[in-house]
């Protein structure tokens, strides 16, 4: 049979409540929706560690966390290096994939290829290797109409604050992004069946859609940020005066703003990737394609007093998926329109190679979902596993467990844990933990995360009980020294 094309499609920082065919009945995706009517949703679709560079390297590796060595981004961490034996774009390219990645990839150096034939990079003004410039920024100087940077407009890269993009429109790097995965795939190896990761920038912050898309939603009814109960801990005025803040209340009008930039973003890369949808079509590639789209991690916009990423709530840490296969592999069996099975991004590499007809590496930790995706009543994992060291604070450093119906969140910093029924209440508004009718729930969620941290012997548990890790150094896998270490490259 034929071997099938696969494309990749990731946003950066994308909400899993940001799209339409996930209930949102405001925002306008209408390729996206077209593209889950065509395959599956994954309802219960997680990130295990909410934030950049940890996030994409288990997709890259198909690795959990523990087991790459990033925990989060932030204390004791480290970043995405060249340095894993098997990775997605590795195990593709070794198999005769022509394979390309364009956009955002978060790797170190920046130019490593980490299994990849070739990249073309848009880092969102990260310069964290010796001379590094991006491809999007070299050509926005040569293509620009003007004297003026990307981002002249003066919204920084993880401000709350929002205007539209300042410059023409084909200069966006939503566009570019788009305009370059063709130009990448007209110049491919026609002879070999291809892999094409196209990553965005967006719509992480800096909230900037072109005019007509902030203009769009800024006249639109907008959703209110989710407030719980218990949100009073993060009203801090002495840090939300920060135009880059985490946390801290502001006024209504500043958050809707910020969520009609956001979504107007999500609307300009929805009606983006309909044009590489169309070249697909055009080149007789679409009914031969694995699609894959999905992103590293949400955005709190403003829940619960919250701004960007790193946390256990379902604004930080739900992301959407949406995979549609070819055309001979939906006809084969009855596709389900919807699958509520916990699953995360460690996922997304098994499932791509086992759609492929390849072998998955040992050490991946993720599981094909292809079983999932032909209907079959195969044993699953019962629950998902997420992190994140602390970063902005060391208060919100956290570790939860969920099966997308419930969720246990535990803060090591300070020794306390939530609860939620997500069945009745999505927005985390009312924390259950305190509640003696829940206190079986409660234990049996705890018992799940100390079933998975003991292992570790990482000092986080001591028989049948969570350790307050007050005062202890920061949480660093020994998995990260192992891989750094010179002897222990290719792991």
């Amino acid at each position: 049979m034929k071997r099938p094309n696969i494309v990749l499609i990731m946003t950066d920082q994308h909400r899993f409540d940001a799209l339409g065919c996930y209930g949102n009945t405001v925002i306008e995706t209408p390729n996206l929706d077209s593209l889950a009517q065509e395959g599956t949703v994954f309802a219960s679709a997680y990130s295990s560690t909410p934030s950049c560079v940890p996030a994409r390297t288990s997709l890259l590796t198909g690795m959990d966390p523990w087991h790459t060595g990033i925990l989060g981004t932030g204390k004791g961490q480290g970043k995405m290096g060249g340095n894993f034996k098997h990775t997605l774009p590795g195990e593709l390219s070794k198999s005769g994939y022509c394979t390309l990645g364009v956009g955002k990839m978060n790797f170190n150096p920046q130019r490593a290829l980490n299994g990849f034939h070739q990249t073309s990079l848009d880092e969102s003004g990260r310069v964290e290797s010796p001379g590094f410039v991006s491809d999007y920024a070299a050509w926005f100087e040569r293509n620009k109409t003007g004297d003026y940077g990307p981002v002249d407009h003066g919204v920084d890269w993880n401000s709350w604050m929002s205007r539209p993009f300042h410059a023409p429109e084909f200069l966006h790097p939503v566009n570019w992004t788009i305009n370059e995965s063709i130009r990448l795939l007209e110049k491919r190896d026609p002879t070999a069946p291809f892999f094409l990761k196209t990553s965005f920038s967006r719509p992480h912050s800096p909230y900037d859609p072109v005019p007509y898309y902030f203009d769009l939603y800024r006249e639109k009814s907008l959703p209110a940020p989710c407030i719980g109960e218990w949100a009073g801990m993060h009203d801090q005025p002495d840090e939300a005066h920060s135009p880059n803040a985490w946390r801290g209340k502001r006024k209504n009008e500043e958050v809707l703003r910020a969520r009609a930039g956001y979504y107007g973003l999500v609307n300009q890369i929805d009606q983006q990737i309909g044009r590489l949808f169309s070249y697909l079509r055009h080149i007789g590639a679409w009914e031969n394609t694995v699609i894959v789209f999905t992103s590293d991690h949400g955005d709190m916009l403003g829940d619960h007093h919250l701004w960007r990423k790193t946390y256990a709530y379902e604004g930080s840490a739900h992301i959407p998926l949406i995979v549609r296969l070819p055309k001979s592999m939906r006809q084969a069996k009855a596709i389900p329109g919807r699958i509520h099975n916990p699953v995360c991004l460690q996922d997304i590499m098994p499932t791509i190679l086992d759609s492929a007809g390849l072998p998955v590496p040992a050490v991946v930790d993720g599981s094909s979902m292809l079983p999932l995706l032909r209907g079959e009543t195969a044993a699953w994992r019962e629950f998902v596993h997420g992190e994140h060291s602390w970063c902005y604070s060391e208060e919100q450093e956290m570790q939860y467990v969920t099966d997308g119906r419930w969720k246990y969140i535990w803060f090591p910093r300070l020794g306390t844990e939530q609860l939620f029924d997500l069945g009745i209440d999505r927005g985390e508004c009312r924390d259950l933990s305190g509640d003696p009718r829940y206190t079986g729930e409660l234990a049996a969620w705890r018992e799940r995360l100390i079933q998975v941290l003991e292992p570790r012997n990482a000092g986080l548990t001591e028989g049948s009980r969570l350790v307050c890790q007050a005062g202890q150094p920061p949480l660093v896998s020994p998995h990260y020294k192992l891989r750094t270490e010179p002897a222990n490259v290719q792991l």
